[in-house]
């Protein structure tokens, strides 16, 4: 078994904030599986410990993020190199004061034995803050304070 072609990791890489935004659970999992069918690794972000497994690195951030957070590959930062993605992200949700972006960089490889590697990187927000806290009390229950 080979990575995924150039042409898979672009049409995934498409349809990952489309099926996001739309709310189409099912159909962002089928995405995922077309190019990844083997074992998930997440540093979500790095510095945090890794998830693993599809259920822990995608299907649970799904649950907790998706209803409140949209998502943009930001134009000109989506970088297929061989085996790997790379994008500056655009995370729009609605703060206290009305419509927010924050940006993640985020990283993917491609194994060839079908599986994929996850390295984020954003400033995590403190549990307490207005905007996004409550879902990192869930997410990352160790990091009350953020970065």
């Amino acid at each position: 078994m080979s990575y995924p072609s150039k042409k898979a990791l672009l049409n995934w890489a498409e349809n990952y904030p489309q099926l996001w935004n739309a709310g189409d659970k099912s159909a962002w999992v089928e995405n995922w599986h077309s190019v990844a069918s083997g074992e998930f690794r997440m540093l979500d972000p790095v510095g945090t410990p890794e998830k693993r497994g599809f259920k822990e690195c995608c299907e649970d951030s799904w649950d907790l993020f998706q209803p409140r957070v949209k998502f943009r590959i930001q134009p000109g930062t989506l970088f297929v190199c061989a085996n790997e993605v790379a994008w500056c992200l655009e995370n729009h949700f609605e703060g206290p004061d009305g419509a927010e972006v924050q940006f993640s960089l985020e990283t993917y490889r491609f194994g060839d034995d079908g599986s994929v590697s996850i390295r984020t990187y954003y400033r995590v927000p403190a549990h307490n803050n207005a905007q996004l806290g409550d879902i990192f009390q869930t997410y990352l229950p160790d990091n009350s304070q953020g970065n």
